[in-house]
């Protein structure tokens, strides 16, 4: 079976927004209107900002967000913050997570991010063990 891990394309906002429901089912719907489609012009086109998707059979699957930001300290070295991790229910448990994790690091590197975190509002223990597993020790 075929994945890959990359950027989102800007077409493909639908599809991330059917993620995003897994990740927070009480949310209210998205009215795809000029409002929308504005803000997620300005997602898609910020330099600082990078989302995310494993792909796998056409599907995406997984996804995080990887906010690059520009700093004083650290002789002017930007830090990145991760948010927004997803695995579609139906393709958890096969490193897919994981795996856009770990892409969110090597952009994080690759911007000379100093530190990257990972910030999360879970207290189950599922979770926090994933994160964890991934690289990311609660502190």
């Amino acid at each position: 079976m075929s994945e890959t891990v990359r950027l989102i394309r800007y077409e493909e906002l639908e599809k991330l927004l059917v993620l995003y429901k897994k990740l927070n089912p009480d949310d209210p719907e998205f009215i795809r209107d000029g409002a929308l489609d504005l803000l997620w012009s300005e997602i898609h086109h910020d330099p600082g900002l990078h989302y995310l998707v494993l792909e796998t059979q056409g599907e995406l699957v997984a996804t995080c967000a990887l906010a690059i930001i520009k700093n004083l300290t650290r002789n002017a070295r930007p830090y990145g913050l991760i948010e927004n991790v997803v695995t579609h229910p139906d393709y958890r448990k096969r490193g897919y997570g994981t795996k856009v994790l770990h892409k969110a690091l090597d952009i994080a590197q690759e911007n000379n991010c100093y530190k990257v975190m990972l910030l999360t509002g879970s207290k189950k223990e599922e979770t926090l063990r994933f994160y964890e597993k991934a690289g990311f020790p609660e502190e």
